[in-house]
């Protein structure tokens, strides 16, 4: 008898080591979201679904997905989108374990800060392909323009060249990798043209398009009308292809 408890006891010890930490819940949804799980398993995500970290999601086609972080925060996917969450961790009582660390590798996303945004905008980092964005209590846009891929009709970017564009409608954003880096301010546009040249000021805002359902915007507060690539404040729009 002893023997068997014992083995149940570390099964679920073990079981308890598997499972990764829950770092959000998906509270809207219009269409298939998949997890590829750190382990390799894939599992189909549904409203009130639990995200963990090293939790890949993949947006289906049509599908828009808002996931709610465990700080409030907010982070929708657009259609086509790619999303790694590598390590998000927050406890209200112990700010220096505060931790934000995401990767969209294929896609566009917007994201409303949380708790942690506020309080550790140091922490926050959103990898993309040319570079990495950083936050600093900030509503900005951004939009990855691929080599020879068309780009959707209006989404005003067909003449332009490659690389990831960026747009700040408020505060400010840090955006490096390995060429140098540059801090963009309210009303700045900037961009990337690959992973090895600097971030640089361009003068025309590139703009993205950027629309979820209307009761997708229900929850991230008031959103501005009428312009593609425009987000309440707090907000950040990305888009990489």
């Amino acid at each position: 008898m002893l023997s068997v408890l014992l083995l149940a006891l570390t099964l679920f010890a073990t079981a308890g080591a598997w499972a990764a930490p829950v770092a959000g819940v998906v509270v809207q949804l219009s269409g298939p979201l998949l997890a590829k799980k750190a382990g390799g398993a894939v599992k189909i995500l549904s409203l009130k679904s639990e995200v963990e970290n090293g939790d890949t999601l993949v947006t289906e086609k049509n599908t828009y997905a808002q996931i709610r972080m465990i700080d409030s925060s907010e982070i929708t996917l657009r259609p086509a989108s790619t999303f790694v969450i590598e390590n998000f961790s927050f406890d209200s009582a112990r700010p220096e374990g505060d931790q934000a660390r995401f990767n969209l590798v294929k896609g566009g996303l917007r994201s409303v800060t949380g708790l942690l945004g506020k309080r550790s905008k140091e922490k926050f980092e959103l990898k993309t392909p040319t570079a990495t964005i950083g936050i600093r209590g900030t509503t900005f846009v951004a939009e990855f323009v691929p080599p020879g891929v068309p780009t959707a009709p209006g989404a005003g970017s067909a003449s332009r060249s490659p690389g990831l564009y960026v747009q700040v409608l408020d505060g400010m954003i840090y955006v490096s990798n390995p060429g140098g880096g540059a801090s963009f301010n309210a009303g700045q546009f900037g961009f990337v043209p690959n992973a090895v040249l600097p971030p640089v000021i361009v003068p025309a805002n590139p703009g993205i398009q950027f629309t979820p359902p209307p009761v997708f915007n229900a929850s991230t507060g008031p959103q501005a009308a009428g312009r593609p690539g425009t987000a309440a404040p707090g907000a950040v729009d990305c888009e990489v292809r």
